[in-house]
């Protein structure tokens, strides 16, 4: 059986949101600590100085992590590791996709894993922070779901289909929905105000709403159709096998591990990657045991281990 994600939280599902965060949000620190495996340690061989164990003798590292996955991903194929290597580490879990950067950039954390390089830009850009990403890493992708139709043929005229309200999401999702064969969409519209109005072709009169990422799942009650980021329907327990229509990712819009640019050339960064490009870290992600397996791989990861 496999192991039960330990982000699955519905009140986190139910109070989170993308674009406000509006003071600083509750943090939780991932309280069950994994076993170091020798596998693990004969990957990561513990430092031979102290300045290999992080920039200015750092010691220990913290992870913000959104709701979905990633922050088991750091906890059970990153930080053995990296704990091998000599470091403490902790991760911090967010209630939505606003904190994670913020604390980045303030120093409250060292290192997000939670984003794709399109909503990083972007977000970097809107509020002026020196973050930047260190390294792609295995992700779920955006599908489309349905508790009312059993496949996308049966949609009919009118028919409801709700989208992320952010407009990095919200452009991905139409974008999918145009390569489902659903709509069209204008390509040229600009894209930091792009939103369902730019929908050119709409056969069926799609009532298209967008909606928080994390209320998305609850959607599934009441709507035809509901385009969900993969983070937030394995948070909200929906089986990805069951989906309708799935995104094929692009490198763009996989997920990453961020840092500030300042440490993009510290010791403790040069050590997460060099664990996320391990053999240990790659068990990890193809073991049964979790439910990264059936993730889409970056570029580098086909290369490196041809899957």
């Amino acid at each position: 059986m496999k192991k039960k994600l330990s982000l699955v939280l519905s009140a986190v599902v139910l109070g989170a949101s993308i674009l406000t965060g509006c003071g600083a949000q509750k943090t939780e620190t991932t309280e069950k600590e994994p076993a170091v495996t020798e596998s693990a340690k004969e990957e990561a061989p513990a430092a031979d100085t102290e300045a290999s164990a992080g920039s200015s003798d750092k010691k220990t590292i913290i992870f913000g992590a959104a709701p979905g996955p990633y922050g088991d991903m750091a906890k059970y194929a990153i930080k053995p590791s990296l704990e091998a290597k000599g470091y403490t580490v902790e991760i911090k879990e967010f209630s939505d996709y606003v904190q994670p950067n913020l604390a980045l950039a303030n120093g409250e954390i060292d290192v997000n894993i939670f984003q794709h390089r399109v909503y990083l830009e972007n977000f970097a850009k809107e509020h002026n922070l020196e973050i930047t990403h260190v390294i792609n890493i295995p992700t779920a992708a955006l599908a489309f779901y349905s508790k009312n139709i059993k496949s996308l043929e049966e949609l009919k005229e009118g028919s409801t289909l709700t989208i992320p309200n952010d407009v990095t999401n919200l452009t991905r999702a139409l974008k999918q929905a145009q390569k489902a064969g659903l709509l069209k969409i204008d390509e040229n519209a600009d894209k930091a105000t792009f939103s369902e109005k730019n929908v050119t072709e709409n056969p069926l009169n799609l009532k298209i709403t967008p909606v928080e990422a994390a209320q998305l799942p609850r959607t599934l009650e009441s709507s035809d159709l509901a385009a969900i980021p993969g983070n937030y329907a394995i948070a909200a327990g929906i089986d990805l096998r069951t989906a309708l229509y799935t995104e094929q990712l692009t490198e763009e819009y996989k997920n990453l591990i961020a840092v500030k640019n300042s440490d993009l050339d510290a010791q403790f960064v040069k050590d997460i990657k060099e664990v996320v490009e391990s053999e240990a870290f790659k068990n990890v992600i193809e073991s049964e045991e979790y439910l990264f397996s059936g993730f889409q791989k970056p570029d580098w990861y086909k290369t490196k281990w041809g899957k």
